[in-house]
């Protein structure tokens, strides 16, 4: 049964065309996975298929109601605007209310959308409650998992188990591989189509760069070829036009006109070449990243072993209580990832340790060295400007040379011209980049960032990954996505029961621990362990299927991850 259609769809950004949807059908029953880069147009695509934004041209067939769960709740939180709820009967609103506090409460969340201490993730679940109670036959999500922690990511899969008919942004390659039967790309506008889930999608994708790979390189031997053959003929020309030595004037005649006749032959050889060689389809060579050369010495760095340190913290939002005398040490030059439960604390302590080096707020259980200068990521945008373009924003605080702000941004996917946009026109995940490129070049030397994943497409996430291993200073990041605290960390602070706990590593999460630790806590660390683990495999089974990966390295990397899950399942036999 068809339920929703869209023909012709046209979508304008001043003169610019931005989405163009030729055709695109859904049927009960398709579960529909929408990919593409940082502000390819998904966002729009939904927005326009919701009736939350009018196309320019084409039409929108709807057979039935559509719910949408859009991204960026916990910034805008918008009333819902389709116009049939407005017309629903006193007894549907009462129906709808209470489906959704039965939602609210399987999703572990109080009904608090009047209250403003929300954290990021009960707003998500919050404003999936809203959705899922409708009763509506299609549901169009806009990344689902922002900000939810394990247990929300397992609730909203039980929930999305019930939806016959679904359209889903995801950056989790799980969600879309479990969910989704087919998927589209959005890129440079048009919508390219997939059979199969995000994995069939990758494999896809695989062989058709490596046929690119390959015509590139038959390109470029066809090329020189033809470059060749041009220059020896030529050359060949040349050599023709000298007559010998002592040369007789009747002899040097006929070798004048035989002269010219070769000539006027090589010249159609070399002419026929050349339109060879014009004719030649010229292929796109595969990207290469460049090479960031960050002159960390810039930012003044600490020595100390160090750098932030808390002891005895008590903090409470009125009769809520958040953190009971914890206390955590952060060391210079790590990668330390902060997880917890939603609404644990997690964006609370960030916002701590910020206020107290920024002087808004002293106290003595935290202290941050001297030379430690914080740069903080937050869950908006409150360090960018929106009227300036990219570039103005990222060079504004910058201690590095404009070489070093392009070739970062560039690592991060803007490319050429796109730094010259504004950044009010940019779409949620390429906001977050611009906002994370300012912070890395900055004096600060301290970085705090609060979920810098959400919203990125595969390709920025992977980009984010890699500068953030490279970088010399030292990270306290907040992030629920398992897969990038796996790559990232190499220390974790859990937040639990009102504590902070450390842990040195994944491997050695029991042991640090320690001998009084309770058993609750053990099972805590070990399932964060383990979950990291196995999100770890699934990456590595993903990028072997990529060209030009290290399958060795790989397997090996693998192999030892087997080993710490078999070791792990064997204590726990044990007990």
């Amino acid at each position: 049964m068809l339920l929703l259609k869209a023909v012709n769809i046209k979508k304008y950004y001043h003169d610019r065309l931005i989405l163009f949807c030729e055709r695109l059908e859904v049927h009960a029953g398709d579960k529909i996975g929408i990919v593409g880069q940082n502000g390819a147009g998904k966002t729009t695509l939904l927005n326009i298929l919701a009736g939350e934004v009018e196309a320019d041209e084409g039409t929108v067939t709807r057979h039935c109601d559509v719910a949408y769960l859009r991204q960026l709740a916990y910034q805008d939180r918008k009333q819902d605007r389709n116009t049939s709820e407005e017309n629903e009967s006193k007894s549907d609103e009462e129906e709808n209310s209470l489906e959704k506090l039965k939602i609210l409460k399987e999703l572990g969340v109080k009904d608090k959308l009047g209250a403003s201490l929300v954290s990021g993730g009960e707003q998500t679940r919050l404003e999936m409650a809203q959705a899922l109670s409708k009763g509506r036959l299609i549901l169009l999500a806009d990344e689902p998992t922002t900000n939810l922690d394990v247990q929300g990511i397992d609730l909203l899969k039980e929930k999305l188990k019930q939806v016959e008919t679904l359209l889903l942004i995801s950056h989790d390659r799980a969600l879309l591989d479990e969910f989704c039967h087919k998927i589209i790309e959005v890129r440079n506008g048009k919508l390219a189509f997939y059979e199969g889930n995000f994995s069939a999608y990758l494999e896809q994708k695989r062989k058709q760069e490596g046929r690119a790979q390959a015509e590139y390189e038959q390109y470029l031997q066809e090329k020189r070829k033809l470059e060749g053959a041009i220059r020896r003929q030529r050359e060949k020309a040349k050599s023709t036009r000298k007559a010998p030595a002592r040369m007789g004037n009747s002899e040097a005649r006929l070798h004048k006109g035989t002269v010219q006749e070769k000539q006027k032959k090589l010249h159609r050889t070399v002419n026929s070449l050349k339109t060879r060689l014009e004719q030649l389809k010229v292929k796109e060579k595969p990207k290469v990243e460049p090479v960031i050369k960050l002159d960390f010495s810039l930012t003044d760095p600490p020595r100390n072993k160090i750098v932030i340190s808390c002891e005895d913290l008590c903090f409470s939002y009125g009769q809520n209580e958040i953190f009971r005398h914890a206390a955590f040490k952060l060391y210079n030059g790590s990668r330390t990832a902060l997880v917890g439960p939603n609404g644990s604390g997690k964006t609370t302590l960030l916002n701590l340790i910020y206020q107290q080096a920024m002087g808004t707020r002293e106290s003595r259980e935290i202290y941050l060295v001297p030379k430690a200068r914080i740069g903080y990521f937050f869950q908006g945008f409150e360090n960018l400007d929106y009227d300036r373009t990219i570039l103005e924003n990222v060079r504004e605080d910058s201690v590095q040379d404009e070489t070093t702000i392009r070739t970062i941004l560039a690592r991060l996917l803007f490319i050429g011209d796109d730094v010259y946009k504004k950044v009010g026109v940019l779409s949620g995940g390429e906001k977050i980049k611009v906002a994370f490129a300012k912070l890395f070049v900055s004096r600060a030397n301290v970085l705090l960032l609060d979920e810098p994943t959400n919203y990125l497409d595969f390709s920025s996430l992977e980009a984010l990954q890699k500068i953030l291993k490279i970088y010399e200073g030292t990270v306290l990041f907040v992030s629920h996505d398992r897969a990038f605290v796996e790559a990232v960390a190499d220390r974790l602070l859990l937040i639990e029961n009102k504590k902070i706990l450390e842990l040195a590593g994944y491997g050695q999460a029991q042991e640090e621990g320690g001998p009084n630790a309770s058993g609750d806590r053990e099972d805590t660390a070990e399932e964060l362990t383990r979950s990291i683990l196995q999100m770890r495999l699934s990456e590595i089974i993903t990028k072997m299927s990529f060209p030009n990966a290290s399958k060795e390295l790989l397997e090996e990397e693998y192999q030892k991850i087997l080993v710490q899950l078999k070791m792990m399942n064997k204590t726990i036999n044990k007990n």
